[in-house]
Formats: C-alpha cells, sequence, structure tokens
C-alpha cells in the first residue's frame, strides 16, 4: 500500500494543530522529522482562540511528562492554577475538601485550553515544524499519497504525503477517510448526559469568589455541576445533565428555568454565577460520549492518536493527558520500529488497550463524582484507602493516585484499582466507622491480593 514511501524518509504529515497535533509536532521536529501541520482553522495566536468544547482541562503528570519532553512545561505552567482536590458541595450547604493526594506534592492543575493551544503552537514552530491554517482535510487518497484539503474560501489544494497522522478529534476527517478505505471496527456509546458551560467571575475586589485551590463539585445524584479555576479569577462552571427526563435539558430548557433549578438544587452556587441565564442560552448544549475503534492504522500509511482514536467522556480529566502520552509513545515508537508500518502497528498494541482502560476509568468517575463523594460508604472506604496507602505504599496506591500521579499504564491502574476496591467493599461491609475496622484482616488482604507495584511503576 505505501509502496511509494522510502522506510528512510523522516516526512510526516499532521492533521489537526490542536493540542495533540502540536505537541507531537514539536516531539518530531525535535527529533529531526520534516513535520507539515494542517489545520481546518485559522491561527488562534491571529485570530484569537475559536473555542470548542471545554473551556478548561486538569493537567496531570502524564501531561505534563510529556509537556516536560517538549520543553513546553513552563510556559505552560505560568498559566496554570493548582487544584489540591474536590471541594464537594453538600445539598445542606456544608462543604468538604477531599485531597487528591497525600500532599501539595500530588496535585493536578487548572488550564485554560486556548492558551495552552496557543504556547504549543509557538513551541512547534520555534521547533521547526510548519503550520498551514485554514486548511481542513476533505481526502485522502492513499494510493497515489495525495491529501486534498479544502481552504477558507473552498479552494481545494492537493498536497503528497509519505504517511498521515489523525490528530483532529473526535469528528475526525482522517478517520473518515482511513474508513473509506478499510473498515476500522467503529463504535460510538453515548452517555445520554449533556453539558452547559457557564462561569463564575471574580469578586468585586478582583478575588476568586470561592476557594481556588480546588476542583469544585456540586454532586446531586443523576446530574452535578463542577467548578474549574482561571487565572484570570474566574471559574469555568460546567452543569451536567441527563439528556431526557426530570430533571434534564428537556426540562431545564432556557435561562430562567435554569435559574429556577440552581435556585432549588445548587443554592450556594447560583449567587455566583450573574449572567448564568445568558450563558445558559448563548451557550451550545454538549453532548458526551465515548469513541471505539478496533483499528488505529492503515499500513504506514495513516494512522490515529487522542480523541480522533478513543474520544472519551471528561470526568477522569484524562482525555488530554492521555492523547499527550498517545504523542511520546508515536513519538518512541517511530525513532525505534524499522519502518511506519511497524511503528504504528506497535504504537497500537501499545495504548490502545490502555485507551480502553482509562476510557472505562472515566466512565465510572461520572457515577463517583454525581453520585458517591457525598456517600457515607464511600467516604469510609476513601478514609480506609488512604490509610492503607500510608500503610503499604509498595502496594495498595489509590487507583486515582495511579492515574493521575503515576505513569504506569492506565490497563495497570484499571485492574489493580478494581482488586483494591473489592477488598475496600470487604472490610468495611458492616461498619460505620473506622474505628471498628480489624486493621490485621486489611493487611492481610492487601498482602494476599496486591503484588508490590514494582520499580517500573
Amino acid at each position: 500500500m505505501d509502496a511509494q514511501v522510502s522506510d528512510n524518509s523522516r516526512s510526516i504529515t499532521i492533521i489537526g494543530a490542536g493540542l495533540a497535533g502540536a505537541l507531537l509536532a514539536t516531539l518530531l521536529a525535535q527529533r529531526g522529522w520534516s513535520v507539515d501541520v494542517y489545520e481546518k482553522r485559522g491561527d488562534p495566536r491571529v485570530r484569537g482562540y475559536a473555542g470548542g468544547r471545554s473551556i478548561n482541562l486538569a493537567l496531570a503528570e502524564r501531561g505534563r511528562h510529556a509537556l516536560r519532553l517538549a520543553g513546553a512545561d513552563d510556559a505552560v505552567m505560568s498559566h496554570a492554577v493548582m487544584m489540591r482536590g474536590r471541594m464537594v458541595h453538600f445539598a445542606d450547604g456544608r462543604t468538604d475538601l477531599q485531597r487528591y493526594g497525600r500532599d501539595d506534592s500530588e496535585v493536578i492543575w487548572s488550564i485554560h485550553r486556548g492558551e495552552l493551544n496557543i504556547s504549543l503552537l509557538d513551541i512547534a514552530e520555534t521547533a521547526g515544524a510548519r503550520l498551514h491554517f485554514d486548511r481542513g482535510l476533505v481526502a485522502a487518497d492513499f494510493d497515489r499519497h495525495v491529501a486534498t484539503f479544502a481552504d477558507a474560501g473552498g479552494g481545494l489544494l492537493d498536497v503528497g504525503f509519505d504517511s498521515l497522522v489523525g490528530a483532529d478529534g473526535a469528528g475526525s476527517a482522517l478517520r473518515v477517510a482511513m474508513a473509506k478505505r478499510e473498515g476500522l471496527g467503529e463504535r460510538t456509546e453515548n452517555l445520554g448526559h449533556g453539558y452547559k458551560e457557564l462561569e463564575i467571575p471574580p469578586g468585586d475586589d478582583g478575588s476568586f469568589r470561592i476557594e481556588p485551590n480546588a476542583l469544585h463539585i456540586w454532586p446531586r445524584g443523576r446530574y452535578m455541576c463542577i467548578a474549574l479555576p482561571n487565572d484570570e479569577r474566574t471559574f469555568t462552571v460546567t452543569l451536567f445533565l441527563p439528556s431526557h427526563g426530570e430533571p434534564s435539558f428537556d426540562t431545564v430548557r432556557n435561562g430562567a428555568e435554569a435559574r429556577a433549578f440552581f435556585e432549588r438544587d445548587f443554592a450556594d452556587a447560583s449567587p455566583l454565577i450573574p449572567n448564568l441565564e445568558q450563558d445558559f442560552d448563548s451557550h451550545p448544549t454538549g453532548t458526551l460520549a465515548t469513541l471505539y475503534l478496533d483499528l488505529w492504522h492503515l499500513g504506514g500509511d495513516a494512522v490515529l492518536l487522542g480523541d480522533a482514536a478513543h474520544a472519551m467522556v471528561p470526568f477522569h480529566g484524562q482525555g488530554m493527558n492521555c492523547a499527550f502520552e498517545d504523542c511520546v509513545a508515536l513519538a518512541e515508537h517511530l525513532d525505534n520500529a524499522p519502518d511506519r508500518a511497524s511503528a504504528f502497528a506497535a504504537f497500537q498494541a501499545e495504548r490502545l488497550p490502555n485507551a480502553r482502560a482509562i476510557q472505562q476509568m472515566a466512565l465510572e468517575n461520572y457515577l463517583e463524582m454525581r453520585d458517591r463523594v457525598d456517600n457515607d460508604d464511600f467516604l469510609l472506604q476513601r478514609a480506609l484507602e488512604l490509610e492503607l496507602a500510608a500503610r503499604h505504599p509498595d502496594r495498595f496506591v489509590p487507583r486515582y493516585s495511579m492515574v493521575t500521579f503515576m505513569r504506569i499504564p492506565y490497563a495497570t491502574a484499571f485492574e489493580r484499582g478494581r482488586v483494591q476496591r473489592e477488598l475496600l467493599a470487604d472490610v468495611t461491609r458492616g461498619h460505620s466507622s473506622l474505628d471498628t475496622i480489624d486493621r490485621a484482616l486489611a493487611d492481610r488482604l492487601v498482602t494476599e491480593r496486591l503484588p508490590p507495584l514494582g520499580k517500573s511503576a
């Protein structure tokens, strides 16, 4: 299929200049590749950032590791706001900070998508990547190795390529082109919930209105609100609601109904959002879905990564972090494999099972965030989890910590997390307090069920 491409060619074409495309361009350009990046939107550094979904993102260790490799960490972190844990807002008005890790060495960071994208584009260009804006992929001829792009005026441009990399998001045009050539086993599972983004502005004195170093959650069973801090002292608020039922986006249809809903179910949040009605009416309702593919590449001709290969729901804050980890893995496989087809196959073999694992954990985390963080059984298990983690640091590591503060494979974190959750349920069953827990039993089960995590973690 790719006989026209020499195995020692070091030229690659990336579709999409979003977060993953810009990062991958930098990593490959640093390795001496000739990199061209084509993006259907205009240059956000010239026109301003045309935001899509998810204004705010949670940056964790996997993503920061990739940024360090690209030399981008300092530029990005200058705009980041630390989040120590979840600040849970109970229905009765109480709040409780549930730390993510042991101390301030284990935190996540809130970062604005637009600022991050602009920083990464600057770094990619400095590294030598060529960026082509207002060029949307229309078709790919994998026999002739020619990609066709449309410009902003509708004109068409044919460009020769050696290999295409799809970093163009959940609605990937390259994935569509690849699927015309070969079945990818594509399946999309809708969550049945949507979201709407709102904003908490700064206080009258320009300060944060609520605790800045936390991810705020208002859990309400089948639905919830969250708020992430921004460096300009605002919070991006996201309302997650079922698409149908009561309450849902069928019953909360406009700003006035949203205000009444907030007054009833998010009473302490409502006065913080003075423009709730306008935000609700003017901002689109986002959809939430998980994308599964069985095949991510066509020989050495094309490969997909990030949301183009495995879009996930945002409830573990790992979509971007996973995509950045994809970029590092693909760059390393291109360095080490004898040819592109081998590199793309090895990349898929490594990353697909890990993508499936984090997709599942993201779905599970939605249930936890909206329905369990204010639940007595969950809080008891969480308290025991922290105690066992302190007593058995080489064996019992909370799943959230494995995913967020470490770089062990997602699939390993998923499996060990399953064992640990069963252990916590077994030990706390019938108990309402740590005071009555059988510590000797807990220690014995940890030793029996959880081998040491190992130095590779």
